[in-house]
């Protein structure tokens, strides 16, 4: 069976270590999402409270965005030459679906304790992860609503396969160049929109699988020439100065036809330099074990939230029309408090457990290349950076050889 990561021009596969900063980042990324929802909803009333809210995370559901960028630069750096097709879709299935199938049933379940209608073929669509390729509208968002990303996390585990071994054996002047295309790519969407029927607009930019595929190519192509150790960009600490600034500037002055392009930018920044961080042991403020443990467990919780959310504010009445004064605050903070207890019971008790009896084992990881550990650091055995609102990775590392850091290092 052909192997995920065939054999190409590039170097051979490295054992590269494991990016524990990716994980401590995609807490950051899923708190985005939970603020820009916690805005939406209008929990806060105080508008001096509100106004704080709708400051820190207008731009929260770029979040989304973060997350499929990561996805696609940790699948491509995890890749192993020794996985078959099957072996990584069977994992990919193993990692993401036992935690969606119990957030399937228990939003049914409080759809017929609040008596909602269901259409039982919405219902299947969204079992089977497609309603992303619905442009009907509200089908996209049917059942548990935040599960439209994991449809589209779906259509890039099928296609990633496939493309590695054409990445593999990309020469790296392709692979600058479609660096620079892919978020002009993402830029030239807000014209092309016009070509479809206003109706299926939002669907068109932000849900349809295609689409958002360009933010996960872009995340994939950039590992690719990390690993080859090609890639250059800022210091995390310059990067993470350029994303502030983007976020600050988009926020109050940029459209959204620019801000799209120009987050997806810093965010590939931010990823680039936090992954580089961890392979040369410097400083990174994203790998303490608090902030590993809340990314380990933010696919469960970007999978409860919205859910939590609604359905204690339709239970208690307060649906709409926000907590006046400091209830507001302490309501969202509540939340983001059962959210993360709800989260990490499902990431204990589901997530895990699944993942490890249903996944196929890997061989056993060779011995890393030696190197210093410096101050802080975690070994490659000491976390991983599972990406993408759908969890990317099991491990971020592949398996056998001599990374191309080792002789930059």
């Amino acid at each position: 069976m052909t192997s995920v990561a065939a054999t190409s021009a590039a170097p051979p596969a490295p054992a590269l270590p494991r990016l524990p900063s990716l994980t401590g980042l995609r807490w950051i990324a899923a708190l985005l999402v939970f603020g820009f929802h916690a805005g939406t909803m209008r929990i806060i009333a105080e508008p001096d409270y509100k106004a704080v809210v709708d400051a820190l995370f207008t731009l929260g559901l770029s979040g989304v965005q973060f997350f499929f960028i990561l996805s696609g630069f940790v699948l491509v750096w995890s890749a192993r030459p020794g996985d078959s097709r099957r072996t990584f879709w069977r994992r990919r299935v193993a990692k993401i679906y036992p935690n969606h199938l119990v957030l399937w049933a228990a939003t049914l379940v409080v759809a017929w304790w609040f008596a909602d209608p269901v259409l039982p073929a919405a219902a299947l669509e969204n079992l089977l992860l497609l309603q992303a390729w619905d442009p009907r509208p509200g089908w996209f968002y049917s059942i548990n609503t935040v599960s439209w990303s994991l449809s589209c996390e779906f259509f890039f585990y099928l296609c990633l396969p496939l493309a590695l071994p054409l990445l593999r054996r990309a020469r790296p002047k392709l692979l600058w160049a479609l660096i620079v295309a892919l978020p002009l790519l993402i830029l030239a969407l807000w014209p092309a929109q016009e070509l479809v029927p206003e109706v299926s607009r939002w669907w068109f930019t932000q849900i349809f699988p295609p689409v958002r595929s360009l933010e996960f190519w872009l995340g994939a192509v950039a590992a690719e020439l990390m690993r080859r150790g090609l890639w250059r960009g800022p210091g995390l600490a310059v990067a993470s100065a350029i994303f502030v600034v983007t976020w600050v500037a988009a926020a109050q002055w940029i459209r959204a036809e620019l801000w799209t392009t120009l987050l997806a930018v810093a965010y590939l920044l931010v990823i680039t330099a936090a992954a580089d961080a961890d392979v040369r042991g410097r400083r990174s403020p994203w790998r303490s074990r608090p902030l590993i443990w809340l990314g380990e467990v933010s696919f469960a919780f970007y999978l409860v939230h919205v859910l939590v959310m609604t359905s204690v504010l339709r239970w208690s009445g307060d649906w709409g029309t926000g907590f006046a004064g400091w209830r507001g605050p302490a309501v969202v903070l509540g939340f983001l408090v059962a959210n993360l207890i709800l989260a990490g019971l499902l990431h204990r008790f589901v997530e895990t457990p699944m993942m490890r009896r249903l996944a196929p084992r890997r061989p056993a990881r060779p011995a890393p290349v030696p190197r210093q550990r410096a101050a802080g650091v975690p070994t490659a055995g000491d976390g991983d950076a599972e990406g993408g609102a759908a969890g990317a990775a099991d491990e971020v590392g592949p398996a056998s050889g001599r990374s191309p850091y080792a002789d930059r290092r």
